[in-house]
């Protein structure tokens, strides 16, 4: 990789065997990627992952313990102070003064990047499709979780950046609010020309905004692709079965039995277990569903429940981590008058 100041290319970002370790904690470790100039990249796992100190550092909020990353042509760890102009930044927990209004926040952080209030002015305007601008002067502490995620996101775009990081932004909220933040981030790649990194839990937001999907997982990034390749590779069809081993001494036992049941059948390519669910890989999951019960009821197994669907993006994850990602489902409960 250059050493020049500026690193010409189409990637908006590059990390090349980026860790960052805390202690013997590998929180990120050796991190390797590209995002194109112009995508929506989603960066996808559950909470812990990992996925927070990754984007702190690309953002240069957290120093490398090894490794490079180039953010919109520089170096995040020589020349951080060129990466911060081209980028914007809408982390999780940010603290928004709820006792200014959202349109002195705006121009508050359109001044530290130098921008005249002629061009504050016509740069909120752009934005207004982001923004609630019924809503725009009255103080922060009145608006709904939705209304401070959108005003976050316009504060990171007041400087007409390049490279937005989105850390989860539709984390807490119902799902009214998610679909309309879906649709803003739509609007800035598509409209404005942004390249977008957007990390997240929901494996439906990753699978709905992003042209591409890297899957982390314990500080390793395990798969990175378009979702539809990656959940091709999985398989046409996943047969779900859960088991009812009764005491937890039993599941492994029943679990590792059905395997070895399902393994030899024909039409399953795959059997991935977690506790007393497997997850079952076929070309053809309708004419393998009814062989599949009929083998486990043959060895005896105690099977609840059996459903044949699509891949999902949670299908690969559990292909490649043998887990599920556990999303927190706490919402914000919003009035719609608080909206508007």
């Amino acid at each position: 990789m250059s050493d020049d100041l500026n690193v010409a290319g189409t990637e908006a970002i590059i990390a090349d065997e980026l860790s960052r370790h805390f202690g013997d904690l590998k929180a990120v470790d050796k991190l390797s990627l590209e995002v194109h100039t112009g995508e929506i990249y989603g960066f996808l796992g559950p909470n812990g992952a990992g996925k927070t100190t990754a984007v702190r550092m690309l953002c240069t909020l957290l120093s490398p313990t090894s490794g490079r990353a180039i953010v919109a042509g520089f170096d995040v760890a020589s020349h951080p102070h060129q990466v911060r102009k081209r980028i914007g930044a809408a982390l999780q927990n940010t603290a928004l003064d709820e006792k200014m209004t959202g349109l002195e926040l705006l121009r508050i952080q359109g001044r530290y990047y130098g921008l005249s209030s002629s061009e504050i002015k016509a740069r909120i305007e752009q934005l207004a499709p982001i923004l609630e601008m019924n809503a725009i002067d009255r103080k922060v502490g009145t608006y709904s979780g939705g209304m401070k995620r959108r005003l976050d996101v316009a504060i990171a775009l007041i400087h007409s950046p390049s490279v937005l990081f989105l850390d989860e932004p539709t984390t807490g909220l119902d799902p009214t609010s998610r679909v309309r933040v879906w649709d803003e981030i739509r609007h800035l790649n598509k409209q404005m020309g942004v390249t977008i990194f957007l990390t997240t839990q929901y494996l439906e937001e990753a699978d709905e905004l992003a042209g591409r999907v890297g899957i982390f997982n314990q500080g390793h990034l395990v798969a990175n692709d378009v979702p539809k390749e990656l959940k091709r590779q999985v398989g046409t069809d996943v047969i779900v079965v859960n088991l009812d081993c009764g005491f937890d001494e039993n599941v492994d036992i029943s679990s590792d039995k059905a395997r070895q049941v399902l393994e030899g059948l024909s039409g399953v390519e795959r059997v991935d277990v977690q506790g007393e669910e497997l997850a079952i890989a076929s070309s053809n999951g309708a004419s393998t569903i009814s062989p599949v019960a009929l083998a486990l009821s043959a060895a005896e197994l105690p099977v609840t429940n059996i459903s044949l669907h699509t891949p999902t993006l949670d299908d690969v994850f559990f292909s490649l981590t043998g887990d599920r990602i556990e999303v927190d489902r706490q919402v914000e409960v919003s009035s719609e008058a608080a909206d508007e």
